[in-house]
This record gives C-alpha cells, structure tokens and sequence, in this order.
C-alpha cells in the first residue's frame, strides 16, 4: 500500500517560490500517477496539477498554470510540486494523492497527511 509523505511546506514572501515534496513510504511511486491538491480554510479541496506514471503527461488548475511545475524523480521515488510566482491566495494545505491524473479528490485512493503553504502579501 502506497502511503505519499508530503514535505516542503513553509512560509513565503507573495512573489517568492517553494518546492514540495512527495514520496512514498510503504510502496513505490515509479507505476502511479501523482497529483496535487490543496485546501484553504473553509474551503473545498481543489486540484492543482497531476502527473502520470511515466511523467509524458501532465495537467493542471488554471489557477497555477505557468507558476508551478509538476514532475517526478522514478529513481528517488519522488513527485515534485515547484511553485512560483506564489500569491496569498495560494495559501492552503497542499496535499500529495497517488492513483490517478484525474482533478476529482475521488479519482484518487492514496492521501497524505499535507504540508502547509502560506504566502505572506
């Protein structure tokens, strides 16, 4: 079973970049899909981006395209989220999820515990 361990989270200056982490503890990641999700306070969980197994595909929020990039290190056993050009409002608890490139919370079956994000205007 596959757990994602999330690392990374901070605190950041709005314009600034911060560079998450996921990696899987109890499985392996090389076979899966990743994605990206995060959550602000009383707010919904929404997507941010996903990438596949082999990492040829990848997608993302609308809200993030162009400032944060996707990718994965097969070898390490890693999935990367570098995010720049971060704004307030990405603040939010970014979560790691394995299993699927879909943007629906339910596409996926493996969670993480979270890393907080918080950019500072």
């Amino acid at each position: 079973q596959v757990q994602p361990v999330e690392s990374g989270g901070g605190l950041v200056q709005a314009g600034g970049s911060l560079g998450l982490s996921c990696t899987a503890s109890g499985g392996t990641f090389s076979n899966t899909a990743v994605g990206w999700f995060r959550q602000a306070p009383g707010k919904e969980r929404e997507f941010v981006a996903a990438v596949s197994w082999s990492a040829q595909y990848t997608r993302y929020a609308d809200s993030v395209k162009g400032r944060f990039t996707i990718s994965r290190d097969n070898v390490r056993n890693t999935v990367f989220l570098q995010m720049n050009s971060l704004k307030p409002e990405d603040t939010a608890v970014y979560y790691c999820a394995a299993g699927s490139v879909g943007a629906r919370p339910a596409d996926y079956k493996y969670w993480g515990q979270g890393t907080q994000v918080t950019v500072s205007s």
